[in-house]
């Protein structure tokens, strides 16, 4: 049997092999488990491994990470696939397959692919209200997606933070996250734009203050504000694309895109081009001539509107 494990999502790519590797080794042991990385192996000595059979014990367990990078071996993953013994398993891990590709084309027909992409709010949401229900904590999805949109899409870091909350007070409530959870800097970003193109510039000022006083230095505020714009821009000019499509085509995160379209839909294409250049202008200006940086990028903030 060969199962390909492929997708953005490495937080739950990782859980999907260690919950396989550890019903292996449960079963059979560790004598039968044996890991390889791609790139470096030798295509003769792994072909000729891959086809012999358990020495020992019943059943072997080869995980590979990245085969695809052993061009030699990439170029005979049918035969590699069509001379595994009943008595083996292997685990391709796979994280950025190109599809377009003949090598994907044959794991997806003859291997079992799991692909694991990122989640969007709602998923993550729905994920962190059963995640804490397994851990004996309780969390209903309203304050879910409140930590979903403080912490961002990263379910490793949610995770960590569910953690942190059960320990704290099992009964975890909106209280308990703003108290214990920091809101990334990209979440925190995308808030203080919104708060300034709706008008509330005392908000505004207030989460910009948020983050110099957590060390966030101006020029790092204003680059993580061009990044805002740039997700921005490509959903402005998406034409008839859903969100889904946008994500993939963009590499951007789902939650990304879902979130930052009801702020693209508020501006028109010229304010927005017109919003890129001034942070662009500012850029340059902070790099090459000593001014005062808080004061430059909030008179930024300030002239969106």
């Amino acid at each position: 049997m060969i199962i390909t494990l492929t997708g953005p999502n490495s937080f739950l790519l990782k859980a999907e092999l260690t919950t396989r590797t550890d019903s292996f080794l449960k079963q059979y042991g560790d004598m039968g488990l044996e890991r390889y990385d791609g790139e470096r192996l030798d295509p003769n000595t792994f072909l000729n491994n891959v086809q012999s059979m358990p020495f020992l014990v019943d059943k072997r367990l080869i995980i590979v990470r990245e085969l695809s990078a052993n061009k030699v071996l990439a170029e005979q993953i049918e035969h590699i696939i069509a001379n595994v013994p009943d008595s083996t398993e292997v685990i391709l891990v796979e994280p950025h397959l190109d599809k377009r590709l003949s090598y994907y084309k044959t794991l997806k027909k003859k291997t079992e692919l799991k692909e694991f992409n990122e989640q969007d709010d709602g998923q993550l949401a729905s994920w962190l209200v059963g995640e804490a229900k397994a851990r004996g904590g309780q969390l209903n999805s309203g304050d879910a997606r409140l930590l979903v949109g403080r912490i961002g899409a990263n379910q490793a870091m949610l995770s960590n933070e569910l953690d942190k909350l059960i320990a704290y007070d099992g009964q975890i409530t909106r209280q308990s996250i703003e108290l214990l959870s920091e809101a990334s800097p990209q979440s925190t970003i995308f808030q203080l734009l919104d708060a300034t193109l709706a008008g509330n510039y005392k908000q505004a000022l207030q989460l910009y203050e948020q983050q110099r006083q957590l060390k966030v230095e101006p020029q790092a505020i204003l680059a993580l504000l061009g990044w805002q714009l740039h997700a921005l821009a490509l959903l402005k000019t998406a034409g008839q694309r859903t969100p889904e499509q946008i994500a993939r085509e963009a590499k951007l995160n789902p939650f990304v895109v879902r979130k930052s379209q009801a702020v693209a839909n508020r501006l028109s294409l010229p304010q927005l081009k017109q919003m890129i250049a001034d942070t662009l202008q500012l850029d340059i200006k902070l790099k090459t001539q000593n001014i005062d940086a808080d004061e430059a990028v909030t008179n930024l903030l300030i002239s969106f509107r």
